[in-house]
């Protein structure tokens, strides 16, 4: 359905540092920086890119708006949280865990520029 996602930053090489972080404990290469000085993120058929907003205007998050990271385990959910808050990000919500019913395991965090994300692993039902 999605061709990509891209969300806006006020500072480029910070966002750099926090999602190179994060894709890395996901099992993806660094972000590259095209000519614009958009970082852009690809994985598992997906692309994810980062650009000061192209008005001018300081970028701000969406209220409500929330962007799902696919995770392959727990573990590596729990490795994308931790990278995360070591680059930068903000756990929020519930401390990373399996949420009621056993089902699915989320770890929530807010990037450097404000934007809500989740490191989501689906699992068999205890």
């Amino acid at each position: 359905m999605f061709s990509h996602i891209m969300i806006g930053s006020n500072d480029i090489a910070r966002s750099k540092k926090f999602y190179d972080a994060l894709f890395a404990a996901m099992g993806a290469q660094p972000g590259t920086e095209d000519a614009r000085g958009r970082l852009a993120y690809a994985h598992n058929g997906g692309r994810f890119m980062v650009s000061k907003p192209i008005d001018g205007k300081p970028a701000n998050n969406a209220n409500g708006g929330t962007i799902g990271f696919s995770m392959s385990s727990a573990d590596q959910a729990a490795a994308w949280h931790k990278a995360g808050v070591a680059n930068g990000g903000t756990s929020i919500e519930d401390p990373p865990g399996l949420r009621p019913g056993g089902a699915v395991y989320l770890a929530y965090l807010r990037d450097p520029d404000g934007n809500k994300l989740v490191g989501l692993c689906r699992t068999p039902a205890a």
